[in-house]
């Protein structure tokens, strides 16, 4: 009878050690891959997930406690929806594989353990404290970087949140919004007319006898035209406060919606390529004949005269808008540019467009790229903005062109409000 426990006992560890050797295998693999990409904040948070989920998969191991595994194929479970998309991107597959590892350790050796009558070994709480001495630190880390810090305005790579002064608190002087409605044209379809509508922020004071800047904000995948200054309003709160503490100059914002009715709805992608033709021909003269900016006549001349005060920037599908439909369709007209999470423009592109006869010579004044460690944009964008930044001498690291991380942060407006923030004060 000893010999069968002791037979089962070295069959369970075997069994153990092989799904904890594929845990510890996949994370090596993460790591490598994420060194490769280029981006410190994101290696550092995969660094910390995987030194977890190798702690836990260890105690589990050393400690005969598999359910501790349980906690590994939930996290990776939900980090794995969050960093993938169907349609876009399944770069961290290797989540789901440590989850499917993790959950097949838990089961089974639970089930092993029970059946044989073996009780836990004392290693998996001294295992277990790496895992919540990293929690703690990370918890502090994040904390105490995210702090209100009214001394600083510019978001660093220390401080990933928006200063409360510009974020808290209603402004003393609010802007306001106004609904445009225009007239415009199904460009991806059959080009029937259709009637749309864009919100406009005006800042306190707006007057016809100064001129502004102005700014033109997409929206993404499923929303509208309100995200940006209704849906989330306290993004128009953080432009009220830019503009009170004299960090931006008064600016217009115009907030319009790439969506035509219901065109498209199998495949969205043509409309982040006509959404350039509405641009050019409908929106901007309709929001600039309208409001006061420095066009000084609102045709393509006008426009053309007047782009160093006009920017363009977009959140998730609306970044790939603005990559298709205006920094490689509209160079002539904008020279200010903001991507959040979302790229899928591939540098070939970028070479037919910007780099054309016409557009070669046209200043880029600033292109923001941002994302979060969790988004599942990430790599996409890391590696489309390099490849860019390597074949357009225009763009400069540091100069006119940034990339920002954001720790901890994920496919949401905590990401984009941030970006919103950092754009602004960079960009104009």
């Amino acid at each position: 009878m000893q010999t069968s426990g002791r037979i089962k006992k070295s069959a369970l560890d075997i069994f153990s050690m092989a799904v904890t050797f594929g845990i510890c295998l996949v994370a090596a693999i993460d790591l490598v891959r994420y060194a490769v990409l280029g981006s410190g904040a994101a290696f550092l948070t995969m660094l910390v997930v995987e030194a977890a989920f190798v702690c836990v998969a260890l105690a589990a191991w050393r400690g005969r406690c598999h359910a501790l595994l349980a906690l590994v194929a939930a996290a990776g479970v939900v980090l794995y929806f969050y960093m993938n998309n169907a349609e876009t991107t399944q770069f961290n597959l290797t989540l789901l594989i440590q989850a499917a590892l993790a959950a097949v350790g838990a089961v089974g050796g639970t089930v092993w353990c029970i059946a044989g009558r073996l009780s836990p070994r004392r290693a998996a709480a001294l295992l277990l404290i790496p895992v919540l001495a990293l929690a703690v630190i990370c918890g502090g880390v994040w904390g105490g970087c995210t702090a209100a810090d009214d001394k600083k305005t510019l978001a660093e790579p220390c401080l990933w949140s928006v200063p409360d002064k510009f974020d808290a608190v209603d402004c003393p002087e609010q802007g306001r919004v106004e609904e445009l409605n225009y007239t415009t044209k199904a460009y991806a379809t059959d080009g029937r007319s259709v009637e749309k509508r864009a919100l406009v922020y005006l800042p306190y004071g707006y007057s016809e006898a100064e001129e502004y800047d102005i700014l033109y904000l997409l929206h993404g995948t499923g929303d509208d035209e309100e995200y940006w200054l209704r849906t989330y309003s306290y993004n128009k709160t953080m432009l009220d406060n830019l503009i009170y503490y004299g960090e931006v100059q008064p600016l217009i914002v115009v907030t319009p919606t790439w969506y035509v009715e219901d065109d498209c709805e199998g495949n969205l992608d043509p409309l982040t390529y006509s959404f350039k033709q509405e641009l050019r021909s409908d929106l901007m003269p309709a929001a600039e004949s309208a409001y006061s900016t420095y066009a000084k006549t609102c045709d393509p001349e006008g426009f053309a005269a007047s782009r160093s005060h006009r920017a363009f920037a977009g959140l998730s599908r609306g970044a790939v808008t603005t990559l298709h439909s205006v920094f490689n369709g509209c160079l002539d007209l904008f020279s200010r540019f903001g991507t959040f999470s979302g790229s899928r423009t591939p540098v070939e592109y970028f070479a037919e467009h910007i780099q054309s006869e016409e557009c070669k010579d046209l200043s880029i004044d600033y292109w923001y790229v941002s994302s979060g460690t969790f988004d599942f944009t990430l790599a996409g964008q890391l590696q489309d903005y390099k490849a860019v930044l390597a074949a357009e001498p225009r763009l400069q690291e540091g100069v006119n062109t940034s990339l920002d991380v954001f720790p901890m942060r994920y496919h949401s407006m905590g990401s984009w409000h941030l970006a919103l923030y950092n754009f602004l004060l960079k960009a104009f």
